[in-house]
């Protein structure tokens, strides 16, 4: 039998170390492998037996002892047993593309990953002219799953057509969201499928040079994207003549310094050229004027995983995920006040309840949602009449709201939204890169008026100041750090105006 006990953050958060500490006493080695994404069931104890492979969770070091004599016996008889793996319900009813190989094995072990498809993606680019496999990711319908959602195949297409000499591809790995965990559970999980969709992008666009832009607050990312680049490297899969192709791409990690507003990608970039990140006005785009002023491709890490996935299933496949012009498979990512959190891929155009309800359970207090959040600090508080919506990008912005990176926040019926719309205008006073008027100040300002409508301070004519504010952020400023943060505040006074005026919490 081999055992699987994850190694990625969220599972050593739960006490997944004390667990293979406790199988190591018991004679067991077990396989660090990544988590499924099931958080609620970590640390989740995989054993492969004869049969099948089963699971256990969620499990601490005290339950070794008895799952051991369980396995030596019936399994199924362990309290803690949850069947096949595979047929765990929140996993089964999936569409993994992208995380289909998370928590199959040790995410650092090469043959592991060629052994599950890995680099097949990859072979299929070499055989391909950079123009053909730009038509692959035009074709498949992949959009940024950054947030802007801008087509890959389009901004890859405009730094192939550059005229330079150097190129570069970064990957924006800066995941600063709340309630976001997808691109960590990628490089934690499946570190070279992101490495591999870096290195055919490179291809595409005739880069040479690679930058993964990591936020500091993931230090075991860090240190399992750092093994799996240097065996990359030692399995001439990145570097000079790559498989013998002539063609190079070599790859760095970089780490950010906490700085919300490093998620934007011209804030980035003079981050990544040792600068203070500040936003850049555009144009010029970073597509044609990017790092060091070079043609730069700039794309998050789901975008960039997905990239295999298109190069070796093809474009078609990928493209018959999905609905209208939203393309694919959306890591949606489950947590705030719920039952079940965790990540699940699914193709777009599920709804908000399927996802909370069906699969999120609810939320962890028992009582009633009040509203969901989706798309980070600066995406709208939803009310129920709007959980139907499909997550598909268009219906998001028709309601001024986004998607974003995935990211779900559920609130019971004990949220405050007025709070909540006063910690959106003072996020963004914190994060703001100072750079344009409307975000620096104003957000300062939005603070000040929020706390004068609560405290009924000529409330009336606050109101109006609020809406004018907003639009001034919405319309005035340089990036959509202030540019968005109107949409939490605008949605939380259209459907919970009680929570501002002291009538009690209730939609209106």
């Amino acid at each position: 039998m081999t055992f699987y006990i994850p190694q990625d953050t969220s599972a050593l958060a739960m006490g997944a170390e004390s667990v293979a500490r406790a199988l190591q006493a018991a004679g067991v080695e077990p396989v660090r492998n990544g988590s499924r994404g099931m958080f609620w069931l970590e640390p989740l104890l995989e054993v492969q037996t004869d049969q099948s492979r089963i699971a256990f969770g969620p499990v601490s070091s005290k339950d070794i002892p008895s799952i051991l004599d369980a396995l030596d016996a019936d399994p199924s008889a362990h309290s803690l047993y949850l069947g096949d793996v595979e047929q765990i319900p929140y996993l089964a009813s999936q569409q993994r593309l992208t995380y289909a190989r998370a928590g199959l094995g040790d995410p650092i072990c090469l043959d592991n990953y060629r052994k599950l498809n890995g680099f097949t993606g990859l072979k299929n680019a070499l055989t391909m002219t950079s123009q053909q496999i730009v038509d692959q990711v035009k074709d498949s319908g992949l959009r940024g799953r950054g947030g802007a959602a801008f087509p890959a195949g389009i901004k890859w297409q405009t730094v192939l057509d550059c005229d330079s000499a150097q190129k570069y591809i970064v990957c924006n790995a800066d995941e600063g969201d709340s309630g976001t965990f997808a691109d960590r559970l990628v490089m934690e999980s499946d570190p070279y499928q992101l490495i591999e969709g870096m290195c055919i992008a490179g291809l595409a666009v005739g880069a040479t040079q690679g930058y993964i832009y990591l936020r500091s607050e993931y230090p075991m990312a860090h240190k399992l994207l750092n093994i799996a680049i240097e065996r990359a490297v030692e399995a001439n899969f990145l570097g000079d003549n790559i498989q013998g192709c002539g063609k190079t791409f070599h790859l760095e990690v970089r780490l950010g310094a906490g700085a919300y507003i490093c998620g934007e990608e011209t804030s980035l970039l003079d981050s990544l050229e040792g600068k203070r990140g500040m936003v850049r006005a555009k144009p010029p785009l970073p597509a044609i004027e990017g790092l060091f002023g070079q043609p730069t491709v700039v794309n998050n890490v789901l975008t960039l995983a997905a990239i295999s996935t298109i190069l070796e299933q093809g474009a078609e496949t990928y493209q018959n995920f999905g609905m209208g012009r939203s393309r694919g498979t959306l890591a949606i990512q489950l947590a705030g006040n719920i039952k079940r959190g965790g990540l699940i891929e699914l193709a777009f155009g599920v709804t908000l309840r399927e996802v909370v309800e069906d699969y999120g359970q609810g939320t962890y207090s028992g009582r009633a949602i009040r509203a969901i959040q989706v798309g980070g600090p600066l995406g709208a508080f939803l009310p129920e009449s709007q959980w139907d919506m499909p997550m598909d990008y268009e219906a998001f912005a028709a309601i001024k709201a986004m998607i974003g990176h995935g990211g779900i926040v559920v609130f019971d019926d004990t949220a405050d939204m007025a709070a909540q719309a006063r910690f959106a205008m003072e996020f963004c006073a914190v994060e703001s890169c100072g750079k344009c008027t409307p975000c620096r100040i104003g957000s300062v300002r939005g603070v000040e008026v929020i706390d004068r409508i609560v405290a009924n301070k000529d409330r009336d004519n606050n109101l109006i100041l609020l809406h004018d504010l907003c639009d001034t952020m919405e319309l005035g400023s340089l990036c959509a750090m202030g540019g968005m943060t109107p949409f939490p505040v605008r949605s939380a006074l259209t459907h919970f105006m009680n929570d501002f005026t002291g009538e009690g919490k209730g939609d209106n």
